[in-house]
């Protein structure tokens, strides 16, 4: 049994999520100008025979600071099990611990509250995400290809009208503007970024990894253990990658429609083309015009699903997919475990979503 299903709260529901304030995105985006962005930084732990005390920001962090410190580590998370992860607010209390902390994993952006809180805190050990992870090269079958081969086809037969014109795609996703998105999530357009960066599983190697150089900088007394286990943790990664390339192949269509545009870099990792319904913000409602524009995808696209978060409800997918006679079906974002998940770790989801994307494609 892995440390994570040893040590897992009793599970809740989550609430349906908020979209973060613009006050909050501007304060996450102050604190990329700090320096908190290595993977890890010098310094060492408690003292010995106490255990590493790791705060992880929320589940896809906790994952991984679980499965590599084993038993040198105490790992505690600031989201609390049925808390939407977007949504939390930390307790003075909290943030206190944090500057107590051996070290906190995190990634910058997708909490502005974790990220403000990290800055007063003056923790000395910090392994940020995003710093431990390559860009992914766009090469041949890749999203940006597919919108343009999808452009190069469909152009002429639709004039203006064009669905690859009117936010087929990640830019712009329909009327939505894009600065009035969901905290953290601008899945479009040059420069954007997408904090969902787990849901690549090369990346989340990189990741994992990085965190594993961070454990070992605090804890030096067991960073054989620690890489070891990082080591371990990515070639896992690295073969969950292998079967979603291997499951994936021969596939009737590349587009897929969700409910949210949480899954940018599942999608570019594997030549896959997503389409959200509410864009941006998962609580907002699609315009008249977001909703022909995706009738159009899903006709010439040969969509037969919508995908849905299944701790967020069902209602705006469903609505759709019963307007063109298409079924619903689960994609997890794997931002946290709920009785609602389909799995009860982060390997189990994965593949969960591999399943489902491999039904909805037509992949044989």
């Amino acid at each position: 049994m892995s440390v994570m299903n040893a040590r897992r709260r009793p599970l809740i529901p989550r609430p349906r999520r908020r979209a973060a304030s613009r006050t909050a995105l501007a304060g996450a985006a102050a604190l990329g100008m700090l320096g908190l962005t290595a993977c890890g930084s010098g310094g060492t732990g408690g003292e010995a025979g106490d255990g590493v005390n790791v705060v992880a920001s929320f589940y896809p962090m906790r994952f991984l600071a679980e499965e590599i410190g084993g038993e040198h580590v105490s790992v505690s998370s600031l989201v609390e099990p049925g808390v939407e992860p977007h949504d939390l607010e930390l307790s003075p209390r909290q943030t206190a611990e944090l500057g107590e902390a051996d070290l906190v994993v995190y990634l910058r952006g997708f909490q502005p509250a974790v990220d403000k809180a990290i800055e007063q805190s003056g923790v000395e050990n910090v392994a940020e995400a995003t710093s431990c992870t390559e860009p992914l090269e766009h090469g041949s079958g890749h999203q940006e290809e597919h919108e343009d081969e999808h452009a190069s086809e469909h152009g002429e037969g639709h004039g203006e009208e064009s669905h690859a014109d009117e936010g087929h795609g990640d830019e712009g996703h329909g009327e939505e503007p894009a600065e009035e998105g969901h905290e953290g999530h601008d899945h479009g357009g040059e420069g954007a970024t997408d904090p969902h960066v787990w849901l690549d599983p090369v990346k989340y190697a990189e990741v994992a990894e990085g965190v594993g150089d961070a454990l070992a900088k605090a804890d030096p007394d067991h960073a054989d253990d620690y890489r070891k286990n990082a080591d371990a943790l990515a070639g896992k990664l690295r073969d969950l990658d292998t079967d979603f390339r291997e499951g994936l192949e021969n596939r009737r269509t590349d587009t897929f429609i969700t409910a949210h545009a949480a899954f940018g870099h599942l999608a570019d990792r594997y030549g896959l083309h997503e389409e959200s319904v509410a864009g941006l913000d998962p609580e907002s409602e699609p315009s008249g015009a977001r909703m022909r524009q995706l009738h159009r995808v899903a006709e010439e696209d040969d969509v037969d699903t919508v995908f849905f978060e299944a701790a967020a409800g069902e209602r705006t997918a469903k609505t759709l997919a019963d307007d063109l006679g298409l079924r619903t079906d689960v994609l997890d974002p794997v931002e946290g475990i709920t009785d609602a998940s389909p799995g009860d770790d982060y390997f189990e989801i994965m593949r969960a979503n591999l399943q489902a994307l491999r039904k909805a494609l037509g992949a044989r």
